[in-house]
């Protein structure tokens, strides 16, 4: 495999600034191990599920209709299925990018000369909105997603410009038509507005990186500094609802809408950086430590309320109302990313890894083709299966759905999964850094020209041990650093030096943060990473009321559930019907992890409230298996909860 490191990465993210400089596609490529069987999965069947969705639903012949002038008759889909479309294509073009494949190349081309053919004079680009029978253009900034809609269309378009810079198919003058509409609309003497769903701005600002246009880039920085002067109309929720009650600088936690929050974020992070704004940077950081320490699930994912989608406030994390909605958690891998990028912070890498395995990874079904919008962390019935035919109601579907009202998850999780070689490693003028682990082959070039190839390998999270493989295209007399990042979780790992003819050149303790080897390295030396993979159980802050007196057991990186299909030796059926026996310790046997619960019966009692240990009375214990919780509904309905209460 031939990768060559370009001077604008193959990623989703290429900032002017910052303390690491991504690697993207073509100089880190996934070769196995979980995440690249999740990709395999993504390409073969994620991507043609939602291709025929987007078909079968109408989003994408909702631009057919709009050539056809028969527009607003027959349109199907909410105010924002354009975005689904841009979404579909952002995440076709990463995985072009990856695999070259030619019938996904055509498809391509073929989705976007639709939406080219739709694209009006002036660069206007919308099925929803400016036609005779429909809403005037930009009339209802608050819920209509013009705006947001076109960041989406940006970030595709980027995404083809980095992956295949001299295609013809014309979508970057697509977005460029569009980007310079919002310019001269919403510029300095434009309207004094902002969309009700942030994504515009971070569009604009990696077009501005692809194209070199500042205009773009100072467009998004007016629409954050707009944000909190209340522009938008006040709703039920108020209007942190769609961050428009205080500046974005001025903020101290995110707040409102989850997904909205940290895509406003992301884009703020993007204006910051390349304007060298270390007040709002500075800001974006607390922002994002507080949010982190008090808002945040145990599994990574973000917003407890249903209602607004929203996070609530500090500490109310109730795991049975749980929202952590997919698309949260790839903005919050998105705002993560950006601040590590920004300043090398190895917590920001933890969350990103925390959030893949236990949200990410938890969405799609086995097959890519059925898919979780909210992630609870209590199931407290059993599900129903989903029709496989039907269109589920927004987030209503108590297991994996194919397909819902609002689509938004499925084509997110595409797009993050295809483009997931980009978030492996960066570079800075010292040597290459390695923040997610899989089996990878790396090929790159440090600032004043040395080469540096290795190959990853490892099967990680089934073992902890990362092997880097030094290459023979690499070797040089020039010692380089290489940086591996050690989770907090891995208090105890060790590296190891082991040269190519065996001697052992290093062996010490890694504590947790990173741990940096400097050599010159020749090929066949070995830097090997081991980080403790024993289960472990972990306590929630006490000031989290809604799981006060519960654990929860994680191994690695991934949170582990209790499901009811695994308590047959326990004579109950229900995950409410255990606990934890006071001195369970999680223990790994058969390839699985198991704890030691106590199965609970009533005593008879009519009135649930007595002295403590008076309500219920616990049997002898009982080993059961948990599952990895991205596993969890896989074996049908079931009861499931990851933090379970301790026995009295």
């Amino acid at each position: 495999m031939t990768m060559q490191t370009t001077t604008t990465p193959q990623a989703p993210v290429a900032p002017a600034h910052g303390r690491l400089r991504p690697l993207g596609q073509d100089a880190v490529r996934i070769t196995g191990g979980f995440w690249g069987d999740r990709q395999a999965v993504n390409a073969a069947g994620t991507l043609q599920h939602i291709g025929s969705r987007l078909e079968s639903e109408g989003w994408l012949p909702n631009f057919d209709l709009a050539v056809a002038g028969t527009l607003p008759a027959g349109r199907r889909g909410r105010e924002f299925s354009d975005s689904e479309v841009y979404k579909y294509l952002e995440a076709l073009a990463w995985e072009i990018g990856r695999s070259d494949d030619a019938a996904l190349e055509e498809r391509f081309r073929a989705v976007v000369a639709r939406v080219a053919a739709a694209q009006e004079p002036d660069g206007y680009l919308n099925t929803m909105f400016g036609r005779p029978g429909q809403g005037a253009r930009w009339s209802d900034l608050e819920w209509g997603h013009e705006l947001y809609c076109l960041g989406h269309l940006f970030q595709a378009a980027v995404a083809r410009a980095r992956t295949r810079p001299d295609a013809d198919d014309g979508l970057l003058e697509i977005a460029r038509r569009a980007a310079d509409l919002v310019c001269r609309e919403f510029g300095a003497d434009g309207r004094d507005g902002i969309c009700g769903h942030a994504e515009i701005e971070v569009g604009l600002a990696e077009l501005a990186r692809a194209t070199g246009d500042d205009r773009y880039l100072e467009q998004a920085r007016l629409f954050i500094e707009r944000h909190g002067r209340g522009t938008l109309r006040d709703i039920e929720w108020g209007r942190k609802y769609f961050q428009d009650d205080l500046p974005v600088r001025d903020a101290e936690v995110l707040r409102g809408h989850a997904v909205r929050a940290n895509y406003l974020s992301a884009g703020a992070t993007d204006v910051a950086v390349d304007t060298g704004d270390t007040e709002l940077l500075d800001a974006l950081r607390r922002q994002w430590d507080r949010t982190v320490a008090r808002r945040t699930y145990v599994t990574g994912g973000q917003g407890s309320h249903h209602q607004d989608e929203a996070f609530g406030e500090d500490w109310e994390l109730p795991a049975d109302r749980a929202y952590s909605e997919t698309c949260a958690s790839v903005g919050s891998i998105m705002f993560s990313w950006r601040l590590l990028l920004a300043g090398g912070d190895p917590r920001h890498a933890d969350l990103i890894e925390r959030t893949l395995y236990n949200v990410v990874a938890t969405s799609p079904a086995p097959d890519g083709r059925a898919f979780f919008y909210a992630n609870t962390l209590h199931q407290r019935v059993p599900g129903v299966l989903a029709d496989p035919d039907t269109t589920s109601p927004r987030a209503s579907s108590s297991l994996r759905a194919p397909w819902f009202e609002v689509s938004c998850c499925p084509p997110n999780v595409a797009r993050t999964l295809a483009s997931l070689d980009a978030y492996v490693a960066t570079a800075d003028a010292e040597g290459v850094q390695l923040h997610q682990y899989a089996p990878a082959i790396v090929r790159t070039t440090l600032d004043d020209g040395r080469r540096v190839a290795f190959d990853v390998e490892t099967d990680y999270p089934v073992s902890g041990l990362i092997r880097v493989i030094s290459r023979a295209d690499a070797a040089t007399d020039a010692p380089w650093t290489l940086t591996l990042r050690v989770p907090a979780w891995a208090e105890g790992a060790r590296v190891q030096v082991v040269t190519a003819d065996g001697a052992v050149a290093e062996d010490r303790e890694a504590t947790t943060g990173s741990v940096e080897v400097r050599r010159a390295f020749r090929a066949g030396d070995v830097v090997e990473l081991d980080l403790p993979m024993a289960p472990r159980l972990n306590a929630p802050d006490e000031r989290i009321d809604a799981v006060r007196g519960c654990l929860v057991v994680e191994r690695g990186p991934e949170v582990f559930a209790l499901e009811s299909v695994d308590l047959g030796a326990t004579g109950v059926d229900d995950v409410a019907a255990v606990a934890l026996a006071p001195a369970a310790v999680p223990v790994e046997r058969d390839g699985r992890v198991w704890i030691e619960v106590v199965p609970l019966t009533a005593d008879g009692g009519g009135w649930p409230y007595t002295a403590p240990g008076g309500a219920l009375e616990a049997a002898a214990s009982v080993q059961v298996p948990l599952v990895p919780y991205h596993e969890w509904a896989e074996r049908g309905p079931s009861t499931m909860r990851v933090w379970i209460p301790v026995a009295d």
